[in-house]
């Protein structure tokens, strides 16, 4: 049996390597089926869209629509002479490089948004997105969302791998995922939530996604304000450099988001695949020939050096877990107010030793927070985790890592119980954080005080009147 297993799992390394045989297309899902995908993920006025769709039946429904406060249809139609094309073995970090089946030149007037397509081939169904940049960063609103289609790829399994193990075709986790194949949103499990309140309340916002920050730097300069919104977990190097100099200069950012900027990443084919070994670091052929503060792992595991708290005030090695993964499953789900007289609870009614949010569990799932020190029931930031001096806190909730998570990373002590929490600092911008993937719930629940509070942040870190004139 041990030898078995030996050359089993010897066997399972070469494949994850991309060592050994050339091996065959994968087989084709089930008919009748319709897949696509976009050769980019954000575009602007005047570019040419091209979807590249594999079909069982030649004949193709079209839908697209903006996601806002509402659905904007912008095309209905239907192409023909779609094909079935093959799924290449290593599709899912390879991409699957099906030739365009359709084109459209990006008409000036689709406001700048998230785009949901919808793809119909008789009784299938499928679908994919796609984001409008504004074509002048700025102009119809300072406040620029950049959506987290990072984390979308690197949980996306389909072709083989995700950047996890639990759901991959061969038991392995992947290390390198392609944006060339269907890819899965997580936009309806957060975002849209923020997206249809802000539009709903008047907010007007411009739109971006992850890679933008990499690779389109210069939009960044046409904003006031920077909103990460959820789940935005997988940030590269030079994202965060451009997000860190935009905030030097005097930018704001709000990160209405949990576990963000955990995992290191490297962009690779000019943007259209991640690479990130995540606990697995050793395997990085940067580990022991490269730059160590570029290894795709945690950031802030000690051979990196860059915790997140420098960028966001918070980290998830400090927070965890509440109400997922067997942690505090029946906690509070909501804050505990530590400055009520802060500008961020304004008209907000809160006082001190008030929980909010509970009833939508704003505090849930992923969670980020800072080393603390309690005195007379008030915590303050250490400052020892990377969190900057002048990092507030404000609010609580208890969080924890799930035990088996600390087997992998060499400097967690498993008995440790963290927090998530909400604050803020400034170095040359201001900076708020509120260490938890799901603040967008009490939006979409319409909790009083978790309103009131994205308005404050919004307004003053916008330098726009955006008050709400909807109704309670």
């Amino acid at each position: 049996m041990r030898n078995t297993f030996i050359c089993t799992a010897f066997i399972s390394l070469v494949q994850f390597l991309g060592l050994g045989t050339v091996r065959a297309d994968q087989m084709q899902p089930a008919e009748p089926y319709v897949l696509g995908y976009f050769g980019q993920l954000s575009y602007v006025a005047g570019d040419v869209l091209e979807l590249h769709v594999s079909s069982s039946n030649p004949l193709v429904a079209i839908q697209i629509d903006r996601i806002g406060a509402q659905k904007q249809r912008v095309v209905s139609q239907q192409i023909s002479d779609c094909v079935s094309h093959p799924i290449p073995d290593r599709a899912s970090s390879e991409g699957c490089n099906w030739p365009t089946s359709w084109t459209i030149t990006l008409p000036p007037d689709w406001e700048s948004g998230y785009y949901e397509v919808q793809l119909q081939a008789g009784e299938a169904r499928s679908s994919t997105f796609f984001v409008v940049r504004a074509q002048q960063p700025g102009q119809t609103s300072k406040i620029l969302l950049q959506l987290a289609t990072n984390t979308y790829n690197a949980y996306t399994n389909w072709g083989g791998h995700s950047l996890y193990g639990y759901h991959d075709r061969d038991g392995i986790q992947g290390h390198r995922v392609s944006f060339d194949r269907p890819i899965s949103s997580q936009f309806d499990r957060w975002e849209s939530d923020f997206v249809r309140w802000a539009e709903s309340e008047g907010i007007k916002l411009e739109y971006a996604v992850n890679s933008d920050l990499e690779f389109r730097p210069e939009i960044l300069s046409g904003y006031q304000l920077v909103l990460s919104v959820g789940h935005d977990e997988y940030w590269s190097s030079p994202m965060r450099d451009h997000l860190e100099s935009f905030i030097g200069d005097g930018g704001n950012v709000a990160f209405f988001s949990g576990n963000t900027c955990c995992w290191q990443v490297r962009s690779e084919d000019n943007g259209r695949a991640l690479t990130c070994w995540k606990q697995w670091f050793n395997m990085d052929p940067l580990y022991r020939v490269g730059e160590q503060r570029l290894l795709s792992t945690l950031w802030s595991h000690h051979a990196v050096g860059r915790p997140e708290n420098e960028l966001t005030g918070v980290g998830f090695l400090w927070g965890g877990y509440h109400r997922s993964h067997g942690q505090f499953m029946d906690g509070p789900a909501s804050y505990i107010v530590h400055q009520p007289d802060h500008w961020l609870f304004a008209d907000t009614k809160l006082q001190r030793d008030d929980r909010f949010g509970g009833k939508d569990t704003i505090v849930g799932y992923e969670c980020d927070g800072c080393e603390l020190q309690w005195n007379d029931g008030s915590p303050r930031a250490t400052g020892r985790d990377g969190t900057p001096k002048s990092f507030e806190v404000l609010a609580t909730c208890p969080a924890r890592w799930a035990p088996g998570d600390s087997y992998w990373y060499d400097q967690f002590p498993m008995d440790r119980e963290g927090a998530a929490v909400l604050g803020v600092y400034q170095r040359g911008g201001t900076v708020i954080t509120v260490g938890s993937t799901d603040w967008a719930h009490g939006l979409k629940g319409r909790d009083p005080a978790v309103m009131q509070i994205t308005r404050n942040v919004l307004n003053r870190l916008s330098n726009k009147d955006l008050k709400s004139t909807a109704k309670e």
